[in-house]
């Protein structure tokens, strides 16, 4: 039986399968990309606190060195 030959109805049932199949792909990737939308998110406010936490930090160490320099001259 030639590819012209097949029965519609079988046609039919494998292109609904196939149809079945690229949906539920679809769905997958879409729950899955929507998961990693929020963990990136998460990050990224992480990372914002972590450069503030840093940029705070580094500025407490300048002003201990300050002292430090102004400590020296003064001795």
């Amino acid at each position: 039986m030639s590819q012209s030959e097949k029965d519609p109805y079988t046609e039919l049932a494998s292109l609904e399968a196939k149809l079945d199949t690229l949906i539920a792909q679809f769905n997958l990737m879409k729950s899955e990309n929507k998961s990693l939308k929020v963990k990136q998110d998460a990050l990224v406010k992480e990372k914002a606190k972590l450069l503030e936490k840093t940029t705070l930090a580094k500025a407490r160490v300048e002003a201990m060195i300050a002292r430090l320099k102004a400590m020296e001259h003064d001795s």
